[in-house]
Formats: structure tokens, C-alpha cells, sequence
């Protein structure tokens, strides 16, 4: 198998094990979102509750490390299949988009439970 065969390879496997852990981590997340709102927690309450909770900032951690994997791979497919958009220019701007998503996520769980 040549690299660029692995490499498609092991992007798939990565575009399919981040949308398993996405599912888990959307699942979470909406059933905390139902908790809250239920439970008439403002927002005020709820960052007072998750201000620096290990747990919690490990979750969303995670959550943001799937979505970093998840979401550039499937733009990458979707310029290439759409656009016929191939090659290292292609993989720069993919992997530009996960910088991006990693940097902001990581800023917005250190926001919230640092």
C-alpha cells in the first residue's frame, strides 16, 4: 500500500472513530442541557457549578478533540468531491481548520471551567 493510500486510510478510520465519540459526546451534552433547563438553573448557577470541575473540562475536552478530528475531515471530502479539490493544498487547509477548532475549543472549555 503507498502512503497516500495509507493515509486515506487512516483518515477514514479517524473520520469514523471521531463521529463515535461525537455521538456519546452530543448525547451528554443534551441530556446536561435537559437537566439544566429543567432543573431552572440560570446561567449564572451552571457556570458557578462547572467552574473548575476536572470532569467536566475533561468531557468537553474531548468533545472538542473529536469535533477538531471530525469536522476538517469531512470538509476535506466535501472540497474534493464537490470542487474536485485534491492534493497538499487540500490536506494545509484541512488541517488549518482543525488548528482553528482546537485553538477556540480549548479557549472556550479553559473559559468555562478554568
Amino acid at each position: 500500500m503507498n502512503f497516500r493510500a495509507r493515509a486515506e486510510t487512516i483518515a477514514w478510520g479517524a473520520q469514523r472513530a471521531s463521529a463515535a465519540v461525537l455521538g456519546v459526546c452530543v448525547l451528554v451534552h443534551l441530556a446536561t442541557i435537559l437537566y439544566a433547563v429543567r432543573g431552572g438553573l440560570t446561567a449564572a448557577e451552571i457556570l458557578g457549578r462547572t467552574r473548575g470541575s476536572a470532569a467536566l473540562a475533561l468531557f468537553y475536552g474531548l468533545f472538542v478533540v473529536a469535533v477538531s478530528i471530525h469536522a476538517p475531515l469531512g470538509l476535506r471530502t466535501i472540497a474534493r468531491e464537490t470542487f474536485g479539490w485534491r492534493g497538499g493544498a487540500l490536506d494545509l487547509a484541512a488541517a488549518a481548520v482543525a488548528v482553528f477548532l482546537v485553538w477556540f475549543g480549548w479557549r472556550a472549555v479553559g473559559g468555562l471551567f478554568g
